[in-house]
Parts: structure tokens; C-alpha cells; sequence
């Protein structure tokens, strides 16, 4: 079996930890509205959690404090549930994980609070977008740089930029399994895509420019011009044909 690669009782066991990250995302979505604290969608996730009896694979990992990921606006990745209130117009990206039987599921989206602005509406467009052209181009014995570029392409056509210094990852038994899948790339370029392989595709993308710092608590990545982020993210599966996206309801 080639590195990288599942057995079909694998990808089952993925797939059952998938749709538990589709349903409790979903439920997070649902409760985001102006007033909520961050905080308060990580209880509803520990409720959800304690519903399905998995475990978050963020808790703990490396010393993150929280359960989900919640980054608002400018902030693109890894921030902290916490105190903040989310406002009318703020954009916010949920980031859920969980361990299920073993096998991890990962998934995110960016959701609008209220009412968004065209700006911020079209970023969340473009990014969604962007993920469907990465799940599109992740076929059996096509090239890892085939999923980068075609991120990349979609992103850039369309006058936004994608992160750089965050990428995709494989992921199985743990969150973080090899290849790292940056969103930019070369096609026909990179390691072989073969069946049975499980990714996590998650393109990040900045309204201005594509550099980021990590903030003050250590893990807030936020863009560094101040612009708006967006992030959303699958697991799929490499099959011969189209990749099956594993994290859906």
C-alpha cells in the first residue's frame, strides 16, 4: 500500500468521523449571530461532542486551550474562543476536528454575522469556490501541484490572494499526516495522487495581501495588512474518479 493511503474499512471509520464534523459545524452555524461569544459556540461544541461521544482533536493538541477554532475577520486561522462578542457585519471562520473511533475528521467554514458587506460576501464566495476547484482537480494519478494550482488560479482569477505559509495536510489516525498541500502551486508537479489517499484541503484567502502574523496569544494567525480572511475546508478521499468528500452530513 502506498504511503499516504487508507484501506476501504479506513476510509469507512473517516467517514463516520467526518459526518459527525459536518453535523456538529453545522449546528455551530446555525448559532452565530450578533451577541454570541466565541466561547459560546465552544460549549455547544462540548455539547455536541458529549451528543457523539468523540473528542475534539484540537483540545490539547500542542497545548491549544479550546475545542473549536474561531477567527473573526482579519484573524485567519487558529484563534481562541474566548470573551469576544461577534458583531453585525464581522466575518468568522469555524475550524472543527474531532476523533472518532480512532480516525480523525477535520473541516472548517467562514460564516457572515448579520448582514456582511459585498466585499466580505464575495470573499466567502471565492474561497468556497476555491475549495471546490482544489476537491475537483484531487484525482487518482494526478499530481499534488494539480490541487495547489488549481486553488491558486481560482483565488487570484478572481482578485484575492491565498495564504502561504498555512497549508492542507494529509490526515488519518492523526490530525497532521504527510503530504502538506500548500494552495499554491505548479500543476503536474508534487508526489502522485493515488487512491485510498485521505486529505484535508483547506484553502485560506485574504481580501489584500497574503501575509500573516501569529498574534499576541501565541496562536491567532491574523493577515498582516489588516484585510479580511476566509478559510474553508474538507476531508476527501482520492478514489478513480471524483474525490469523495468525507465530511458531509
Amino acid at each position: 500500500m502506498a504511503i499516504g493511503t487508507k484501506s476501504d474499512d479506513e476510509i469507512a471509520a473517516m467517514r463516520e468521523a467526518g459526518r459527525i464534523v459536518a453535523r456538529i459545524l453545522q449546528r455551530l452555524a446555525a448559532e452565530v449571530r450578533p451577541g454570541v461569544r466565541t466561547a459560546d459556540l465552544d460549549r455547544v461544541c462540548v455539547e455536541e461532542l458529549t451528543r457523539y461521544r468523540v473528542k475534539s482533536s484540537f483540545k490539547g493538541y500542542r497545548g491549544f486551550p479550546a475545542h473549536i477554532c474561531t477567527s473573526i475577520n482579519d484573524e485567519v486561522v487558529h484563534g481562541i474562543p474566548g470573551e469576544r462578542i461577534l458583531r453585525e457585519g464581522d466575518v468568522l471562520s469555524i475550524d472543527v476536528g474531532v476523533v472518532h473511533n480512532g480516525f480523525q475528521g477535520d473541516a472548517a467554514m467562514t460564516v457572515g454575522v448579520g448582514t456582511i458587506s459585498a466585499e466580505a460576501r464575495r470573499l466567502l464566495e471565492v474561497t468556497e469556490g476555491s475549495l471546490g476547484a482544489g476537491i475537483a482537480a484531487a484525482k487518482e494519478n494526478a499530481r499534488l501541484g494539480d490541487i495547489s494550482a488549481a486553488i491558486q488560479d481560482y483565488v487570484e482569477s478572481n482578485g484575492f490572494s491565498v495564504v502561504r505559509e498555512y497549508t492542507g495536510h494529509g490526515i488519518g489516525r492523526e490530525m497532521h499526516e504527510e503530504p502538506q498541500i500548500p494552495n499554491f502551486g505548479r500543476p503536474g508537479h508534487g508526489p502522485r495522487l493515488r487512491r485510498g489517499m485521505t486529505l484535508a484541503i483547506e484553502p485560506m484567502v485574504n481580501s489584500g495581501g497574503w501575509s500573516t502574523r501569529v498574534g499576541d496569544d501565541h496562536w491567532t494567525v491574523v493577515t498582516a495588512d489588516g484585510s479580511l480572511s476566509a478559510h474553508f475546508e474538507h476531508t476527501v478521499a482520492v478514489t478513480n474518479g471524483e474525490a469523495e468528500i468525507l465530511t458531509l452530513v
